[in-house]
């Protein structure tokens, strides 16, 4: 791959994320500045879910059979941007809602898409893939920053306002434009007929007979319940608390998570799968915790170290979890299989704890007042308990390490 190569995929994958970043962080607490209640912004993300379940049948059906990957992902930003920016327009609770559904089933498959781009250029993938991908997490540090102290100077408290979203809408259509220029991505099924059980990962079904990749399934799907919570709410969390520039500081979660994925090696060989597993879900249990308990004023240092822990909860979980499957699955399946954990993760797991988590948001509001503790405290008792179930199930076998 040469440099040209690495600098077109480098922008795209700066923007593709930067996007995503730029209107899902501040989306709750603007939802809720202008009168969502809590279910009502757990329904909001929970499009974000459900997109991630009609991308794969997208992209099997559509974009891996007809049309060059790269020209796909225009069409989908260019619409995005559309619709996005219409939505910011819009104040009722159904109306927004339907349109962030529109959005994301836009958006959600752009991310194989960008993926799969990125692989068509590369000789060596397991070296040259991370250098690309970690743009995308720069690129949602930039959007956080970019909301603080550039938008916010312009526009007072610019987090629970729809400001975001056009900026959103403005990098994807900048990115829509963009793809144009990438290398060609020819259809990769063409002319095959897949199957919707191929499409969503069904065919890694045999490795359910194993006990431990069951387990590990089962884990997957649990612990993302929880993980929700943190997606659809903190911002909201850290606004309400007094934090100023938020956006920002949140950013900070993903500057963690550049340094994990650095060490991550070193983390292999010292734990293995089994261990990193168990400490990706036991920071989600300290993350909450720590956000139960902190403040602004004398815990402050609380707060900010269960933003940092991002890196540790989301690596040692959601890459370590790739990586078991990858050595897990017969080459045959390895896609199949990596599609199975992403719906159950992703998809399901999120789509449960999306819906659950505004709902219990409702539960510990009194009169406008929200019980943070209490909210954050539910999701670190699930966490603490699929913990458990993993430990207890594997505390004395080996067979997470592939």
């Amino acid at each position: 791959m040469n440099s040209k190569i690495y600098s077109q995929l480098s922008i795209m994958m700066f923007l593709q994320i930067g996007i995503w970043g730029a209107w899902f962080v501040t989306l709750g607490n603007y939802l809720a500045n202008i009168g969502f209640s809590g279910t009502d912004i757990g329904t909001a993300y929970l499009t974000n879910n459900i997109g991630a379940i009609i991308a794969p049948l997208f992209i099997g059906l559509v974009a891996d059979r007809y049309f060059s990957a790269e020209k796909v992902m225009a069409v989908l930003h260019v619409l995005g941007a559309g619709v996005l920016y219409y939505v910011s327009d819009l104040t009722t609770t159904s109306s927004i809602i339907v349109g962030l559904l529109i959005y994301n089933a836009c958006y959600m498959p752009t991310i194989a898409l960008s993926n799969a781009v990125s692989f068509n250029q590369m000789d060596k993938p397991d070296e040259q893939f991370p250098l690309i991908r970690v743009w995308g997490t720069i690129g949602w540090i930039v959007a956080g920053l970019t909301i603080t102290f550039i938008l916010g100077t312009q526009v007072e408290n610019v987090e629970a306002t729809a400001v975001p979203m056009k900026m959103a809408a403005g990098g994807s259509l900048l990115l829509g434009l963009y793809c144009l220029t990438l290398p060609n991505t020819p259809p990769k099924s063409k002319g095959k007929k897949p199957t919707i059980g191929e499409l969503l990962g069904f065919e890694s079904f045999v490795l359910l007979k194993d006990r431990s990749f069951a387990i590990f399934a089962l884990c997957s799907l649990l612990i993302s319940i929880p993980l929700a919570f943190y997606y659809a709410f903190a911002n909201l969390y850290l606004n309400e608390i007094g934090m100023e520039g938020v956006a920002a500081k949140m950013s900070l979660g993903q500057v963690s998570e550049v340094g994990f994925m650095v060490l991550m090696p070193f983390f292999f060989r010292r734990l293995g799968v089994k261990w990193m597993l168990l400490v990706g879900m036991l920071a989600w249990v300290v993350r909450y915790v720590l956000f139960g308990y902190g403040d602004m004023d004398s815990l402050a240092s609380l707060i900010y170290l269960g933003i940092l822990l991002h890196g540790v909860c989301y690596d040692f979980f959601f890459v370590t979890g790739q990586v078991y499957v990858d050595k897990k699955a017969d080459e045959k399946i390895r896609s199949s299989a990596q599609s199975f954990i992403t719906l159950l993760t992703y998809g399901v797991g999120l789509a449960i704890g999306t819906a659950a988590s505004g709902r219990i948001v409702d539960a510990f509001t009194t009169d406008g007042v929200r019980d943070w503790t209490g909210i954050w405290m539910t999701p670190a008792i699930i966490a603490a308990v699929v913990s458990l179930l993993f430990f207890v199930t594997f505390k004395d076998e080996n067979k997470l390490e592939g």
